[in-house]
C-alpha cells in the first residue's frame, strides 16, 4: 500500500518521468520490527537493496549493521556514520586489492566460501574474521540464489580449518535461504547443516562463535505475507532446536525486507494497442521496464502490485512491458497481468513495492534512457 506521504509528494511534486519515491517512515518501522522480533540478532542491512544515502543514514543512526558487497557499499555506510566494526565484506566473490582496501578502512570480517577465497583475505586482511556460506536449496523462495553463492557443509567445514591455519579467524558460518522467501521454516534445515559445522569444528578445537542468517525476508506484493513477528518466532524456535542453551551470536541482512514496501514507482502508459485484430490480449507499454529498474520481473519472479487511476472498472489480460528497443523487455506475457479496460495513453500507474532492487538495477543509459531517478523523503 503506497503511503499519504508519497501520494502528496507525486501529487504536488508531479515529476516527469518515471521515478521511485521511498517513505523514510517506513523504513524505520521495518527496521524497529526487525529488532522486536529477533532482539539477540543483530541487523546488518544488505545495502544492494537501496543504497540511497537517506536510507543508510536513517540506519546507521537506528543502529544498523551493513551487510556490503563492493567496496564502494564500504565506503558508502560508512560515510553515513556506520565504524568498522558494523560493516560485513559479505560477498563471496572479491578481488584481492578489494580486500586489502577494506582491511585498510578497518572492516574485520569477510564472507567466503572456497579454499581460494580465503588465500586472498589471508594474505590482503591477515588476521580477518571469516564465515563460510554453506548452500541452501531455496525452495520457497521467489527469487532463489541458485548454486553461485556457498559450498556444501563438508566444504565448509575444510574451507573454515584451513582459514584457521592460514592465521585468519574462523567466526562462524552464514546461508542464504533465497530472497523473498515466504515459508516460515525456511531456516530449520540451514540451521541444522550450521549446527554440524560447527560440532565438526569443534572436534578439532576450533570454535565457531557466529551464524549470519542472511536475508530472504519477504515484501507485500500482491499475496500477504508473514510479519516479521511471526518470522522471529520461527527463526528462534529453530536456533533452540538446534543449538539448545548454546545460541551463538546470530546476524540478519534484511534487504527487500527492509526497503521494499518502503517504495513506489510512478510510471506512465505510453502505449496500448494489439498484435491483431483477432487478438485478445492488449499489449500496454510503459515507460519503465526491465532496464529501467524492473530487472526481477525477469521469468515473471516478482509480480508488482500496479494500482491504475481506472481501478474499479472491468478488467481483462494484458501483455505488460517496457518502452526500449529490445524485444526481452516484457514484463509479463507468459502470465498476462489484469489491467483495466479503460486505461489508455497517457494514464499514470503506481508500481508498488519497489523501494528494494530498482534504482541500482537500472542501466545507465540503455536506448538513451535516463536512469530511474529516486526520492527519498
Amino acid at each position: 500500500m503506497t503511503t499519504a506521504r508519497i501520494l502528496d509528494f507525486l501529487r504536488t511534486r508531479r515529476p516527469d518521468g518515471p521515478c521511485l519515491v521511498v517513505d523514510l517512515d517506513v523504513v524505520r518501522d521495518n527496521f524497529l520490527s526487525f529488532r522486536k522480533a529477533l532482539p539477540d540478532s543483530s541487523i546488518f542491512y544488505a545495502v544492494k537493496a537501496n543504497p540511497a544515502p537517506e536510507i543508510l543514514r536513517l540506519l546507521a543512526g537506528l543502529g544498523s549493521s551493513f551487510d556490503c558487497a563492493s567496496v564502494a557499499e564500504i565506503e558508502m555506510a560508512m560515510k553515513a556514520g556506520a565504524t568498522a566494526s558494523r560493516v560485513s565484506y559479505g560477498n563471496t566473490i572479491k578481488k584481492e586489492r578489494d580486500i586489502a582496501r577494506a582491511h585498510a578502512l578497518g572492516v574485520s570480517m569477510y564472507a567466503v566460501d572456497s579454499h581460494e577465497e580465503v588465500e586472498k583475505i589471508a594474505r590482503a586482511a591477515p588476521g580477518a574474521r571469516v564465515f563460510c556460506r554453506v548452500l541452501t536449496d531455496g525452495e520457497g523462495a521467489e527469487w532463489p540464489l541458485s548454486r553461485k553463492f556457498g559450498c556444501v557443509p563438508q566444504m565448509a567445514v575444510d574451507v573454515l580449518v584451513y582459514a584457521h591455519q592460514l592465521g585468519l579467524v574462523s567466526h562462524g558460518v552464514s546461508f542464504h535461504v533465497g530472497s523473498q522467501m515466504t515459508k516460515l521454516d525456511a531456516w530449520d534445515s540451514a540451521l541444522g547443516d550450521a549446527r554440524r559445522v560447527f560440532d565438526k569444528l569443534a572436534q578439532q578445537g576450533i570454535h565457531l562463535k557466529m551464524v549470519n542468517m542472511g536475508g530472504g525476508f519477504p515484501t507485500r506484493y500482491l499475496k500477504d505475507i508473514p510479519t516479521a513477528q511471526a518470522y522471529g518466532q520461527a527463526i528462534f524456535a529453530s536456533l533452540r532446536k538446534h543449538f539448545g542453551n548454546h545460541i551463538p551470536e546470530t546476524i540478519i541482512e534484511p534487504g527487500r525486507g527492509m526497503v521494499g514496501n518502503a517504495g513506489a514507482i510512478k510510471a506512465e502508459v505510453v502505449l496500448v494497442s494489439r498484435k491483431s485484430d483477432e487478438d485478445d490480449v492488449r499489449w500496454v507499454f510503459l515507460d519503465i521496464g526491465k532496464f529501467g529498474g524492473l530487472a526481477e520481473t525477469m521469468d515473471e519472479a516478482i509480480r508488482y502490485s500496479i494500482v491504475t487511476p481506472r481501478d474499479g472498472d472491468a478488467v481483462e489480460p494484458c501483455v505488460l512491458a517496457g518502452p526500449t528497443c529490445d524485444s526481452a523487455d516484457v514484463l509479463y506475457e507468459k502470465t498476462p497481468y489484469p489491467m483495466p479496460v479503460s486505461l489508455t495513453i497517457g494514464d499514470e500507474v503506481l508500481i508498488e513495492g519497489t523501494g528494494a532492487y530498482t534504482t541500482t538495477y537500472s542501466a545507465v543509459a540503455f536506448n538513451g534512457f535516463e536512469p530511474l531517478r529516486s526520492y527519498v523523503i
